[in-house]
């Protein structure tokens, strides 16, 4: 079968970005099938591809991906115009890679949500198979946090959400907020697999040579965030705990920031005014982007994983994080700092801490109380081991996926059937 796969944020493992894509679409290679997958150019991401752009385009196999990518150059740094129009633009060069190529089935997952334009295109005017996967719902995320307003802008998100679900024939949600923000559009339950994020354990149970940042000891409690630092991720929870950590003199903890994104620079400003980096004897270390084998060595030395998002309601269940399945795949105790189903994932199997949002007080005690109990800290490291074998187990997870959209046999445990599930 051959599959058309849109992903505007494509990534191999070379970059730093997730590699969700990369990871399926192997695996529908290693199942004979072909894969077609057209994308951007993505800060931080790296497509494979190494020739000249000629026309805004240029094309060639990786690793056995046809890969299609437009010269369309977007950062999580860019403001929301820009990336808007970059969404935009993505869409409609797509939508003529789906008039024209020869394909089986289309296959497009957000974000953004003009992912979905090509795979409606296809549907509705050549007739071909569609599956939507849905990585965040839009526009109730932008607009609980208040990035989107206008009310006409909302509006057409909506209609566009809502024509992407009911045009697709099968679709994908990361979590099970996702799941039930797509039934309460009026999907049918059977229409819609669960499939989340999974743990890669070729890169990073078996990592290269560990390492820390300049400035972390070797005897340092070290915490990593490692990814966006946006809006949504609300990483001044951690700047407000490493505040509490110096407050209480604890030295020994190092809480390191690893990735790229619009917020940084006036973190790393904050961090610097009130002297919470290394230069004012505080707890916060800020690091540029890795890709995944460095990002493996990383966690390999690392003590705890910390998975942080803004207090918004939304997120709660409605997402699904690459860093916390990386974290769990290291085999990395987790600290969250937000309710939902990864906290109660958390707190049901003992892999970590789960604390409330904008509380630095209790933040600060699961960090000291991690780096005062080693042997309950490896313990917590081992149970995330082994949630991470036990349910997100990529090999396995890719053979739902590949099921689910080659129009297989329904994976069995992941389709959502009924109203609550």
């Amino acid at each position: 079968m051959k599959v058309l796969y849109f992903h505007q944020h494509f990534s191999t493992p070379k970059g730093s970005a997730g590699t969700r894509s990369y990871e399926m679409a192997r695996r529908l290679l290693a199942e004979g099938h072909q894969v077609t997958m057209v994308c951007g150019s993505y800060h931080g991401g790296r497509t494979g591809l190494q020739g000249a752009f000629r026309r805004g385009r240029r094309e060639g196999q990786v690793d056995g991906i046809q890969v299609v990518e437009f010269n369309l150059a977007y950062s999580n740094a860019d403001g929301f115009l820009k990336r808007a129009g970059l969404f935009l633009l993505f869409a409609l060069r797509s939508v003529l890679v789906a008039l024209t190529r020869r394909y089986d089935v289309v296959f497009a997952t957000s974000t953004p949500l003009t992912a979905g334009i090509p795979g409606i295109v296809a549907r509705w005017l050549r007739g071909k198979r569609f599956v939507f996967e849905v990585r965040d719902l839009w526009p109730e995320l932008p607009k609980a946090m208040g990035v989107i307003t206008n009310p006409l802008v909302l509006w057409l998100m909506s209609g566009l959400e809502w024509l992407s679900y009911h045009s697709a024939h099968r679709l994908v949600a990361l979590s099970p907020g996702m799941a039930k923000g797509i039934r309460a559009r009026g999907i049918d339950p059977a229409r819609i697999a669960m499939i989340p994020n999974g743990c890669d354990f070729g890169i990073f149970a078996a990592p290269g040579p560990g390492w820390r940042p300049e400035g972390v000891a070797v005897t340092d409690l070290m915490a990593i965030f490692t990814g966006t630092h946006g809006m949504a991720n609300g990483l001044d929870a951690v700047l407000d705990a490493g505040a509490e950590l110096k407050r209480r003199g604890r030295t020994d903890i190092k809480l390191v920031l690893v990735g790229q994104g619009m917020r940084k620079p006036a973190l790393r400003e904050r961090a610097a005014a009130e002297g919470l980096d290394a230069a004012g004897g505080g707890p916060l270390v800020f690091h540029d982007p890795v890709d995944k084998a460095r990002l493996a060595g990383l966690m390999a030395e690392a003590d705890l994983g910390m998975q942080i998002l803004a207090n918004v309601p939304a997120f709660y269940f409605g997402t699904s994080p690459n860093k916390f399945f990386d974290y769990i795949s290291a085999g990395l105790p987790v600290l969250n700092n937000y309710p939902g189903w990864l906290a109660s994932m958390i707190e049901e199997s003992g892999c970590g801490f789960s604390v409330p949002p904008d509380d630095p007080a209790r933040f600060a005690d699961a960090l000291e109380a991690a780096a005062d109990d080693r042997d309950g800290l490896a313990a917590k490291g081992d149970a995330a081991a082994q949630l991470a074998r036990e349910r997100f187990d990529r090999d396995t997870l890719g053979r739902d996926f590949v099921a689910w959209v080659t129009g297989g046999e329904p994976p069995a445990g992941r389709v959502q059937e009924g109203p609550d599930a």
